[in-house]
């Protein structure tokens, strides 16, 4: 392999990481959306927003589908955050609620 054509192989992996990025950003925001809704539903009914064992749930499911090359490890470190941003949408959907704020 030249250097030529390995930026360009590498201009090319980059633009097929860029488009997965705004794959990733589309799936994250349709996860946001769902627990916006899940928000709601736990303000209308006066459930408290962290659900025990619901958080252990989700990692047992993504680290038991993990196929690689990311470690469990990884995968669990990611949806921990996810799982922690996702929280603070369904915190800020209640509050908006609360406030009657017709944005969320």
């Amino acid at each position: 392999m030249t250097p030529g054509s390995a930026r360009q192989a590498i201009a090319d992996c980059r633009e097929r990481i860029d488009t997965v990025d705004r794959r990733i950003l589309a799936l994250l925001n349709e996860r946001a959306r769902t627990a916006e809704q899940i928000g709601q539903f736990k303000r209308e009914c006066s459930m408290p927003i962290v659900e025990p064992g619901r958080e252990d749930d989700v990692l047992r499911n993504v680290t038991g589908h993990n196929a690689g090359p990311l470690s469990s490890d990884a995968v669990k470190r990611i949806f921990e955050s996810i799982i922690a941003e996702m929280r603070a949408v369904q915190r800020e959907r209640m509050q908006a609620d609360d406030l009657g704020d017709p944005r969320l």
